[in-house]
């Protein structure tokens, strides 16, 4: 590139490294390693399986498949009520937490153990003792009653009911913590006067709290409901999508195509689940940007 004078005189332009300050010229080389990361493990993977999942005939074969059905109404269970109950539970502990209490921090660090701790190892702890012959559960009410528990993971609805307790369970402790950040940075001076007003403990939460928090809760939901969505580990490895295929969820339902070597449709039901992920993306971030 040239710098045109009047007449013929051109002056070249200076390279583009002479352009360039040392912090910029460090940046991008920085920025480097980041993008061919971000290629190699995001763009690339995600643009082969809209590769594979191209054909219309993967998602007639998904349309006549009955545990796609089945996996695709587990899901919106799943969401519906894990998301829903967790949040709330999450509230109503952040606010017992909350409490200026020495015991409180002890019971903290214990109840935050079961999102500290792998899922391997938590979620197979849970499907052990539910073992219908030798788990502890059933072994605690033969303890008890004298006739043996029931066959916990054999019964579909059961089997599912139990996935979503222990996905609660296992991510509680994280949104917990979370909305407890939240409590905090309400100012003390508004409960303070409303004491001095005579509010009670539910006129704080209604007129106080929830006015604060609503936001956060709001975003909170939404971005739980996103990693929900590909929550692999809670039905997987509870249930392995059984009995018969009955507890399978989208992010577990191209585990069983993959079995059965069909990768396409593996995909295939894998990008069915875009169409809920993207509004919340979209409602989330905008969200973030106000």
């Amino acid at each position: 590139m040239a710098i045109t004078l009047s007449g013929s005189d051109t002056i070249p332009a200076p390279p583009l490294s002479a352009r360039l300050t040392t912090q910029q010229v460090w940046g991008i080389l920085l920025l480097v390693p980041y993008l061919l990361v971000f290629l190699a493990f995001v763009v690339y993977p995600v643009g082969y399986g809209l590769w594979l999942a191209r054909s219309p005939a993967n998602y007639v074969a998904l349309y006549n498949d009955p545990i796609f059905a089945r996996a695709a109404v587990n899901t919106l269970i799943f969401l519906v009520i894990g998301i829903n109950v967790k949040m709330l539970i999450a509230l109503f502990l952040s606010g017992f937490f909350a409490q200026q209490r020495p015991w409180i921090k002890w019971l903290s660090v214990i109840f935050i153990l079961p999102w500290a701790v792998p899922s391997i190892p938590t979620i197979l702890s849970v499907r052990f003792m539910l073992n219908p012959e030798w788990g502890m559960v059933n072994h605690f009410i033969f303890s008890l009653t004298g006739d043996d528990g029931p066959n916990w993971l054999n019964d579909p609805t059961v089997a599912l009911t139990m996935a979503i307790a222990v996905h609660i369970w296992k991510s509680l402790p994280f949104w917990t913590l979370i909305l407890l950040t939240g409590r905090l940075a309400i100012p003390q001076d508004l409960y303070e006067a409303s004491e001095v007003d005579g509010a009670s403990p539910w006129q704080k939460f209604r007129f106080i709290t929830w006015p604060s928090m609503q936001m956060l809760y709001v975003t909170c939901t939404l971005l739980s409901m996103i990693w929900t969505l590909g929550d692999f580990n809670s039905v997987y490895l509870l249930t392995g999508g059984g009995p018969a295929d009955l507890t399978h969820v989208l992010s577990t339902l191209g585990i069983r195509y993959l079995r059965l070597d069909q990768l396409s449709l593996a995909m295939a039901s894998i990008v069915c689940a875009i169409p809920l992920v993207l509004p919340l993306i979209y409602f989330m971030m905008k969200r973030l940007s106000r």
